[in-house]
């Protein structure tokens, strides 16, 4: 009975940290990329009307890479997990504004990205709700 205990411990730890692994990920790849594509960053930020771009754009780079490896390593996990729940939805609002036309741009494939940050959002929201095992 014990040993099931145990053997059941073990898996829902290495889910819980799987998880939090694979969430920190989806972060820090956008924040290294956002360092080495830059300029098409500000770009992109400036065309969806983001005010103070360049400041905004170091504070996400920051918040990404450090808040994914927090996240994935479980260091404060559950406070890297809400602040990133609060940059998704500040991401989502002015980055995949779907409701808005701009040129070049496809509303599908926005409307996409901010219902899937939705679903990242949730995730996030359950870590940080979620107390440490024990």
């Amino acid at each position: 009975m014990a040993e099931n205990l145990d053997s059941q411990a073990w898996y829902e730890d290495a889910l819980r940290h799987t998880g939090r692994a694979l969430l920190g990920l989806y972060f820090i790849m956008p924040g290294v990329m956002k360092v080495t594509g830059w300029q098409g960053s500000v770009d992109y930020m400036t065309l969806h009307g983001v005010p103070l771009v360049v400041p905004l754009l170091a504070l996400t780079v920051v918040l990404q890479i450090g808040g994914g490896l927090m996240l994935a390593t479980g260091f404060r996990a559950r406070i890297a997990a809400f602040v990133l729940a609060g940059l998704t939805l500040l991401i989502n609002v002015f980055m995949h504004d779907f409701w808005n036309d701009y040129e070049s741009a496809d509303k599908a494939h926005e409307l996409q990205n901010f219902v899937k940050n939705l679903g990242i959002f949730a995730g996030l929201i359950y870590v940080a709700g979620t107390r440490p095992a024990t």
